[in-house]
């Protein structure tokens, strides 16, 4: 399932919301290829995605979450990659 969290973060002057599947890395990258997400977005584990975007991948079929359940989620599925152990 590929899941969003609100674009509440704050970075080169837009908020940013972040995208995640707690399937797989594929999954991942096929829901953001439609969503017209530039792979350079693509950081460890999850997309970030602008605050222009978040309607989209909502309506494509994203499931919204607070950011900790998605962490939660990501965790859970064991396709979280920490800063420290990449």
């Amino acid at each position: 399932m590929i899941l969003v969290d609100e674009p509440l973060w704050p970075a080169r002057g837009r908020l940013w919301s972040h995208l995640v599947s707690d399937v797989s890395y594929a999954e991942l990258h096929v829901f953001a290829e439609m969503l017209g997400a530039p792979r350079r977005g693509f950081d460890r584990d999850h997309y970030d995605i602008p605050q222009e975007r978040f309607r989209s991948a909502l309506w494509l079929g994203a499931t919204l979450l607070p950011s900790r359940d998605l962490a939660f989620r990501l965790r859970a599925a064991g396709l979280r990659r920490p800063k420290h152990l990449v």
